[in-house]
């Protein structure tokens, strides 16, 4: 077979009809509407039994992130959602990966550290969770408004003390071909890598995803556990995520490697810079009707930009 390569996936616009926004979603996010220069509230693991909390619980129709964008609803980001290991469908991804088993699961953390270790399942769902409400902009066009359970990466990569000469964070995902149809009958090279900066990684709003609307990941999700970036399209966000090293030289990403013309190490959300086979200046609202402007850092400029002093983004893409 023909190895596949970026030109082989062309984005999938699908007419998606509007859904009622799911009853109750006010119980779930508790108050947890975020503004990106106010840091989450902590919730204890998901499905964990919850504190009494002093609050009213918003309306649903009050259910939106800081920007008042409104939540994707539940049924649209389990049902529509890219996970290549399995199928390049984006709505086949859930019956793809019905048998998949995330459980036993370990992370190992390692490279360029004074303390490496490997986390079980058990130990990343006992780090305390925080609720974040994040805009999640696809590299193919669309949008979505996710509430994640998780915690800050920053939290595990002071936990191993990264050494002085560790100025990347590569990641590395599950590549199994017997949970996985993806990996055994498509010719991409596995596994899926991706990389950060080091400082990228060490910044708050950079977590290691255990959950979403107060529930474990499903598989079609990234479970057990998965990174988000939410200024960053989101093939950055790896999932299944086995191992963690830090390394010294900028890592050689699943995409980089797979459409090196197309898809560049950084990955932030420019409207400035399109795509070289569509444009990036705006953006199809998954679970609703319609179009909006796509925002420089996917609206977290304010929180990111300093990251990127003096860096051509068109250059540094």
């Amino acid at each position: 077979m023909k190895p596949l390569t970026a030109d082989d996936v062309t984005p999938e616009h699908l007419y998606l009809r509007r859904r009622e926004f799911i009853r109750g979603v006010g119980a779930v996010l508790a108050g947890a509407v975020l503004s990106a220069c106010v840091g989450p509230r902590q919730t204890q693991a998901p499905d964990a039994p919850q504190p009494t909390v002093d609050f009213t619980p918003p309306a649903a129709s009050q259910a939106t992130d800081e920007l008042g964008y409104a939540l994707t609803p539940l049924d649209s980001i389990t049902g529509y959602t890219n996970f290549y290991e399995f199928t390049t469908s984006k709505t086949d991804v859930a019956r793809q990966a019905q048998g998949f088993i995330p459980d036993p699961w370990s992370v190992e953390v390692g490279g360029l550290v004074a303390n490496p270790r490997r986390y079980s399942l058990a130990d990343l769902r006992g780090i305390p969770q925080e609720e974040r409400i994040y805009r999640m902009r696809c590299v193919e066009g669309w949008s979505m408004v996710i509430p994640w359970q998780g915690f800050e990466l920053a939290r595990i990569l002071d936990e191993v003390q990264p050494t002085a000469d560790a100025r990347y964070v590569q990641f590395e995902s599950l590549a199994d071909p017997e949970q996985m149809p993806g990996v055994a009958g498509r010719g991409f090279t596995w596994p899926y890598i991706e990389g950060l900066r080091l400082d990228e990684a060490r910044h708050p709003f950079t977590i290691l995803a255990t959950g979403l609307y107060s529930k474990y990941l499903l598989a079609q999700n990234g479970a057990p556990v998965r990174l988000v970036v939410p200024w960053k399209y989101g093939f950055k966000s790896i999932k299944s995520i086995i191992k963690i090293t830090l390394v010294a030289e900028m890592p050689t990403t699943f995409w980089m490697r797979t459409g090196p013309r197309e898809y560049g190490f950084y990955a932030n959300v420019n409207p400035n810079v399109p795509h070289p086979r569509w444009s990036q200046a705006t953006e199809r609202v998954i679970g609703a009707i319609g179009q909006r402007e796509t925002l420089l850092f996917n609206g977290y400029a304010d929180e990111v930009a300093s990251l990127y002093t003096g860096m051509d983004l068109r250059a540094n893409f």
